[in-house]
């Protein structure tokens, strides 16, 4: 071996030396999205940009991070990310390990990045995240500062190979309908409280105090003191990721986990990315949402998985007033490639879009035992338009309740949840004027379903005064079903090339308080009762 040979290799150790102690060989991380995603769009849409940053990196260990779980590494992790925002831009890198902290803050140009067998736990000392004003369910209000937030940020990102675990636990009510009787046990003699009728847990007074409060979903009334605030602070629990009014955002390969109520929430955002992540929260988290994109436009949901508590992937644009008087449209959004093993909804709209939903894509999906499969959800008061909505390509099995559901009644339960008196209220005939509180639900494209095992195969559910419209319904295939299709309050209707199968028999389809229902290119008042032209067997 020669001299100048030696002389390299010797070079390339001591480099590699450096890096795996402090992290400082430059590299660039980035996502690469395939412009193909584009192609065939039904509706206009610019490409998403993506984040990109200096080629420049620092390890939290150089900022005094300590792995292993027992130091809390929040300072050390955020004046890592400090001191690259000032350096320009670049990468933070935290390396393989396991390493404890509080809320950590995404700032411009920083790519955080978590090196394989990298887990990062955050506290579960609630006193860790203040207070702040911010937006949940819609509304403004106040919540504990989120594990990961960023607001007002540009070019950011968070990549790599790691988990983020948000100690939700410590965090969550839990009904006690969701668990056996031996894991009931064992939640009553960790500590805690229960409500009177002993049916929810609570890991507090005063996380039980704060959900007393609640009348309007999970926002507190009349909690007007710091003082007040303070004491119901477990109540306030917050999504483990929150990202505020940020433009090019990417997070790309990490897994997020265990949050405290919703996972993943990016609100008023322009240019995001979620690509090739996993998000999960145990079946039994109340709140337990994985993704809720929030009044965002230009955004892409790829090739990820998700396990919710809740609903999956879920489109949002604020609550009632609130959401109007902001009056951000959810827009321009392609979700494509993702599995959901688990939640309330595979796809969700709603019930939160008062700021109105558009030019949304949906394609290639897989729901695996989601309690409802592809979920429109609102009620009277939300106000906004949900239009242009293009669904192809979905495969389901074991959908409990309905693999395509619009439900403009929506009470708040989950499904499965509502009583029979629940399913009287929701089907009532009243019609109040149409206001700006009226929701709408127009211009929605469903084709090549596929669905074995469900309850009932679909049911649309109107509003008087506001009928679904303008909803095409193709190539559809559902087996297994425990019934067949039911639509009420819904106009301009199109069914074609759809086979039910249903276990128990029963009409195929029923129409109710609907106008120009095509079944095949005929007029359904032209079929016969049971709906013989949907294959019914």
């Amino acid at each position: 071996m020669n001299t100048l040979t030696k002389k390299s290799l010797l070079f390339l150790a001591i480099s590699l030396t450096l890096f795996l102690g402090t992290g400082k060989v430059c590299a660039q991380y980035g996502s690469t999205i395939d412009n193909s995603i584009y192609d065939n769009l039904p509706f206009d849409m610019p490409k998403v940009v993506q984040p990109s940053f200096p080629n420049y990196e620092v390890s939290i260990v150089a900022f005094g991070a300590k792995k292993g779980g027992k130091a809390l590494n929040t300072k050390a992790i955020n004046d890592a990310i400090k001191a690259v925002n000032a350096k320009g831009g670049g990468h933070v890198i935290i390396p393989e390990g396991l390493w404890l902290t509080g809320p950590i803050e995404l700032l411009s140009n920083v790519n955080l990045h978590l090196q394989k067998n990298s887990l990062v736990l955050f506290t579960d000392d609630f006193e860790a995240y203040p207070i702040i004003e911010t937006s949940f369910e819609g509304l403004e209000t106040r919540r504990c500062q989120s594990p990961i937030w960023a607001r007002g940020a540009e070019n950011i990102a968070i990549t790599g190979y790691g988990v983020f675990d948000g100690a939700g636990d410590s965090w969550r009510p839990v009904k006690k309908e969701k668990m056996t009787a031996n894991q009931w046990s064992k939640l009553l003699k960790s500590g805690g409280v229960t409500d009177k009728p002993g049916k929810i847990w609570y890991p507090t007074a005063g996380s039980l105090k704060g959900a007393m409060a609640c009348k309007n979903f999970n926002v507190p009334e009349g909690i007007n003191t710091d003082a007040e605030w303070n004491e119901i602070r477990p109540w306030l629990r917050p999504v483990l990721l929150s990202i505020v009014k940020s433009k090019r955002v990417l997070l790309e390969g990490v897994t997020f986990k265990n949050s405290p109520s919703w996972c993943l929430h990016p609100l008023s955002c322009e240019d995001i990315t979620i690509n090739n992540v996993k998000v999960f929260n145990p079946w039994y988290s109340q709140n337990g949402d994985a993704l809720d994109l929030e009044s965002c436009k230009n955004a892409l949901i790829i090739n990820s998985i998700f396990d919710a508590g809740d609903d999956a992937i879920c489109i949002k644009s604020g609550k009632d007033e609130d959401g109007r008087r902001r009056g951000e449209p959810c827009q321009n959004v392609i979700v494509k490639n993702n599995q959901v093993l688990h939640g309330h909804g595979g796809f969700v709209v709603g019930s939160e879009m008062s700021g109105g939903v558009k030019n949304v894509y949906v394609a290639d999906c897989t729901f695996m035992g989601t309690d409802v499969g592809l979920r429109f959800k609102s009620t009277r008061g939300r106000g906004g338009v949900v239009e242009n909505i293009y669904i192809e390509n979905i495969n389901m099995i074991n959908i409990p309740n309905e693999p395509l559901l619009f439900d403009l009644f929506y009470g708040g339960k989950g499904p499965g949840e509502e009583t029979e008196e629940d399913r009287i209220a929701n089907t009532k005939n009243d019609m109040p004027p149409v206001t700006v509180e009226t929701p709408a639900f127009r211009n929605i494209h469903i084709s090549k379903i596929n669905c074995k095992g469900a309850g009932r195969a679909m049911f649309f559910n109107g509003l008087p005064e506001m009928p679904i419209e303008n909803v095409t319904v193709k190539e559809v295939v559902i087996t297994d079903a425990a019934e067949g299709v039911v639509i009420s309050q819904a106009n301009n209707v199109i069914l074609e090339n759809i086979l039910i199968e249903t276990k128990k028999g029963g009409p195929a389809l029923q129409i109710k308080s609907s106008k120009n229902i095509t079944v095949d290119g005929k007029p359904y008042k032209q079929l016969n009762s049971k709906g013989i032209q949907l294959n019914f067997k």
